[in-house]
Order: C-alpha cells, then sequence, then structure tokens
C-alpha cells in the first residue's frame, strides 16, 4: 500500500500550498510573462570584424566559443554565436539592446596587474581637472582572513583594504594630485625620477621606483584620448606601459606583475549595506597569489599604487593597506549589477584570440517567425491538448477528469516555473522549447494510461476498487519512473551535448517531465485515492469508467474498506 494513501486530503493539501508558494515568488518576483528568445521576440544582433581580413579559422571558431560562454555565462540563454565568412563573428542576443552585453561581447579582456610608476594629468592644456572616481574603478580588497599588519590606512585613496568591505568607500584619486600647469607629478614614493637611467623593467618593483629615461619621457610626451576615443596602447605584459583610466589621467606603470591568466575564478559580489556598491571577487592562482603578497608588502604603508589595467586602460590605481597573501581579492568601486556581471564574465572566461574591431555592428532585428506562423503554432499546440484530453475523457469517462485536471495543474505549474525561471536565471522561451513542452504532455498521459490499465488489471484479478487503486499504484509507479527516467536522462544528455536553441528544447523538455513526476505522485494519485472512496467509483457507476463491462467483468468484485 502506498504511504499516505489513507490521506489524501493532506496530500493535496501540501501540494496546492507549495503550487500557492511557487506563484507568490512569481508575484514578488514582479513578472507575469515569459521571456521570448530570439525567434518570438527579435533581438539585438552585434556583428564583430577582425582587423585582419585573414584569420586563422580555428581561433575565429575559438573566439565565437569564448564569447558564446560570455552571454551565456551572464545569464542570457538562448543566444546564437555563429562565425562568418573569414573574418566575422555573429552574436544575436533575443530581448532589447543591453549596453553591458554588447561591452561583455567586444571586450579582451585582457587584464594585468602593474605597479604605478609616474601619474599626471593626462590632457595637453593646462588647469587639468582632478582626478575623480570613475565608473568601474576602486579598490582591491583581501578576503577577511588575509593576513595584515597594523597600521594607518590612507584615506581618501584607491586601498587595498585589510576587509572586503571597507566602512567608507575610498575614493580612486592617484596618491599625487595633477598640477594646474598640467605637468606631471612626482612619482608615488615622492622621489625624484633619475637622469641617468633607472633599474631594468624585469624588476617592477625596483624600476617603479627608478623608471628609466625613455619611459619617462614617454610618459611625458604621452596625451590621453578624448572621451570616447581609443587609446591605440599596445598592451605588452613584458614592458613599461603608458596610458590613461577613464577620467583622463595618464600613468606611467610597470611591466606586469600579474595577469589575468592568472585567474582562478571571477564572479560579481553582491553590495553589503555600507558601500552599497556591486564588486568583482577574483581568486588568484598559488602562483600568482605569492606574487600578490610580494606586491602587498612592499606598498603596504607608502603612498605607492599599483593599476589594475583592463585592455589597456587603467580601471582602478589603488594604495596598499593591508598585506593579501590567501590571493583572493576583489574589485569595487561605481559597479552596477551590470557591469560588475559583465566584466567577471569576460574575467572568467579569457580573453579573445582574434582582435576585433574597436565598434561592432550593433542592429535590431525582428522575431524570425510572422505573427501569424506563431499564433498558428500555439493554436496546434492547444487543440492537440484538447484531442487528448477528449480522448481520455470518452474512454476513461469520469477517471477522465482525473487526467484533464492533471493536465491543468501540470500546465499551470510549469507556466509557473517558466516565469520564475524567467526573471531568476534568464531563461528564454522559443520555438523549440515550446516543441519541448508540448511533447512532455504525451509523456504525461502515458502516466495516467499505466496508472489506469493498472487499476483495471487489479480488478479483473478480484480486488475491490479501492484496493485496486493501492496496489495498482504500488506496481505502476515503479513502471511510470524508469519511463520518466529515461526521458530526464536524453533530455540532460541533449542539454551537455547540444547547443543554441536545442539547448532550449532539452531544458524544457526536461523540466516538464519533472513537474510530470511531481503532478502523478503528489496529485494524480491522491486524488484517485481520494475518488475512490466515493460509490460513484468504488460501485462502478457506467460514467465512472470502472463499471463491469468497460473493466472486462460479468460483475465488480465486492467492495470494502482498505
Amino acid at each position: 500500500m502506498a504511504r499516505g494513501s489513507r490521506r489524501p486530503w493532506r496530500t493535496l493539501g501540501v501540494f496546492f500550498l507549495a503550487v500557492g508558494l511557487l506563484f507568490a515568488l512569481v508575484a514578488v518576483a514582479g513578472t507575469w510573462k515569459p521571456e521570448l528568445g530570439l525567434d518570438l521576440q527579435g533581438g539585438t544582433r552585434i556583428t564583430l570584424s577582425a582587423k585582419s581580413d585573414s584569420v586563422d579559422p580555428a581561433n575565429l571558431e575559438e573566439a565565437a566559443s569564448i564569447i558564446d560562454s560570455r552571454v551565456n555565462g551572464s545569464g542570457v540563454t538562448e543566444a546564437e554565436v555563429t562565425t562568418s565568412g573569414n573574418r566575422y563573428v555573429v552574436v544575436e542576443i533575443p530581448g532589447e539592446t543591453r549596453a553591458d552585453l554588447v561591452e561583455t561581447v567586444k571586450r579582451q579582456a585582457l587584464l594585468h596587474f602593474r605597479i604605478v610608476a609616474k601619474v599626471g594629468p593626462g590632457a595637453a592644456t593646462t588647469g587639468a581637472a582632478s582626478p575623480s572616481a570613475s565608473p568601474g574603478a576602486g579598490v582591491l580588497a583581501p578576503s577577511p582572513s588575509a593576513t595584515t599588519k597594523p597600521g594607518k590606512s590612507q584615506p581618501g585613496k584607491g586601498q587595498a583594504s585589510k576587509s572586503p568591505r571597507p566602512k567608507a568607500g575610498p575614493s580612486t584619486k592617484p596618491s599625487s594630485e595633477p598640477s594646474a600647469a598640467g605637468s606631471p607629478s612626482a612619482s608615488p614614493s615622492g622621489s625624484a625620477t633619475p637622469k641617468d637611467g633607472g633599474a631594468g623593467v624585469d624588476d617592477p618593483l625596483a624600476w617603479s621606483l627608478k623608471p628609466d629615461e625613455k619611459w619617462v619621457k614617454k610618459f611625458d610626451d604621452f596625451t590621453c584620448p578624448a572621451p570616447g576615443e581609443s587609446t591605440n596602447v599596445v598592451d605588452d605584459p613584458d614592458q613599461p606601459l603608458v596610458t590613461c583610466d577613464g577620467d583622463g589621467n595618464k600613468y606611467l606603470l610597470s611591466a606586469a606583475m600579474i595577469n589575468g591568466t592568472d585567474l582562478k575564478s571571477a564572479s560579481p559580489g553582491a553590495p553589503n549595506q555600507q558601500s552599497l556598491k556591486w564588486v568583482v571577487q577574483l581568486a588568484f592562482d598559488s602562483q600568482a597569489s605569492d606574487t600578490f603578497a610580494k606586491i602587498s608588502r612592499e606598498l603596504y604603508g607608502t603612498d605607492r599604487q599599483f593599476a589594475i589595467v583592463l585592455d589597456g586602460q587603467v580601471i582602478s590605481a589603488p594604495t596598499m593597506n593591508g598585506i593579501i597573501t590567501n590571493g583572493q581579492a576583489e574589485i569595487s568601486g561605481n559597479f552596477t549589477e551590470a557591469t560588475a556581471r559583465s566584466l567577471a564574465t569576460s574575467l572568467k572566461f579569457g580573453a579573445l584570440p582574434v582582435a576585433f574591431e574597436k565598434d561592432p555592428l550593433v542592429q535590431t532585428v525582428g522575431p524570425s517567425l510572422a505573427g501569424n506562423q506563431l499564433s498558428a503554432g500555439i493554436t496546434a499546440g492547444v487543440v492537440g491538448l484538447l484531442l487528448v484530453m477528449l480522448y481520455c475523457l470518452l474512454y476513461y469517462r469520469g477517471l477522465g477528469l482525473v487526467v484533464i485536471a492533471s493536465l491543468i495543474v501540470a500546465g499551470v505549474i510549469t507556466y509557473g516555473m517558466v516565469l520564475l525561471l524567467s526573471e531568476t536565471a534568464n531563461f528564454t522561451l522559443s520555438l523549440p522549447g515550446i516543441a519541448g513542452l508540448i511533447v512532455a504532455v504525451g509523456i504525461t498521459a502515458d502516466s495516467f494510461i499505466v496508472y489506469f490499465e493498472r487499476i483495471r488489471d487489479e480488478m479483473r484479478d478480484g480486488k475491490s476498487m479501492r484496493v485496486a487503486v493501492e496496489t495498482g499504484w504500488a506496481r505502476a509507479r515503479n513502471t511510470c519512473v524508469a519511463a520518466d527516467a529515461v526521458s530526464l536522462l536524453a533530455a540532460v544528455v541533449l542539454y551537455i551535448f547540444a547547443a543554441g536553441v536545442v539547448r532550449g528544447f532539452a531544458f524544457a523538455l526536461g523540466l516538464s517531465t519533472l513537474i510530470d513526476l511531481v503532478v502523478f505522485f503528489w496529485f494524480t494519485h491522491p486524488m484517485v485515492s481520494l475518488l475512490a472512496r466515493y460509490p460513484f467509483f468504488n460501485k462502478g457507476h457506467k460514467l465512472s469508467g470502472l463499471d463491469a463491462e468497460h473493466v472486462g467483468l460479468d460483475r465488480l468484485p465486492a467492495g470494502g474498506a482498505i
């Protein structure tokens, strides 16, 4: 006998309470319309053009794979990334155009940590404004377990603080303010630049204290581009670099001490109650962790800065007020959730092996399916569902009502899950996804047929209807679980090895299969157990679907309590 068969009302009550909780979460999310895929609502097409007329096809495919990981790693599903010709990568993303996704797609994600040798105003004219915090700039902070030495922090400057959540969000001003005359400021250490050359570039910490004259002259002659223009700098990690930040301040930087390839992970971090700003959390490998500990020991307690350089631009230049030994840090500042997630995704999936033109072609595209075609597809699905319901009602009569109720409940739960996943996991519903949901209707109907036929078999063996409901359930559930397990396994394998919209079909099929099991165990079975208590069913009324003629008996077995 199935557990809980004596209390079907309790099982049904808990089931509907769970359904109510599902839609309460949907109400909290505030969305009652699912996100649609590119084929149903249109979206954005981004065309990236390689700088070279002829690119190695393997590199182009690798770039497309990285971009595909980026856009789907940002929570966008059903995005299509393809190559075109020998120099183009085409990205099609459903929904409205989002600036953060465009930035995620085109970013090279070349990340370097360098030591600041000199900093000053990058404008050619005099009277440049003081540097100020810019979006994406901020502090680099160790995790709470990082070892620190006692000492004073440097307020008012970007810092690597000893806790990941500073009480007061430091600004990202460089340690030396630009002069009104527009001349470069002194080096962060306060020492004069030597006239007779400096340390070798292969020792970045020493070189930053005493940069050679060649690089000092490059720094003096360098002018930052106007806002929106590219710096066009060559970011060679083995050489010093002269570049700018987003506010027009120029920097003379040492050779890179840590590269983006040394990252183990990068993820967006939610804001805390103090700063209310999003961060990007980083974790380095063991070798980079040792290097970072060396940097923090050297810079701790001084005004010297280190710079975080992304794609040749300084995004942060903090000082150090703690010693970071565990290789865990975070970049914080004026990030929004979108920009933090975009940067973390780009860093996590690495740099592109192909250099693309700075400004990709961004187009808004309409849905590939006309409204009439979509309506026809939905109509076909509804008609098919109604035919299944009608067949079950005619063949199983009263029990057919249980089939109809179960299909309706499964449809309601499926819709609620699609709404919830659209908001929490950015699940998008495309035509293949809808096909997966419709295919699962047949799987759900099969479960009912197996169960009802098992009940009839038990009655033919001489059991009463009330007893047959439970003994039939004990045998039918194993068959249904095995069938659903095969379907679920197929969906999982298809989801893992497929790509694009096929994964949407697999996901929808797997979701519907799980919902079928939930409805079958916690709605269909207790509902049939409940109906078996009423004479209409257990006495074999002609419309119940369990009368003697319909079951294939001369007379029904005597009823009785279970």
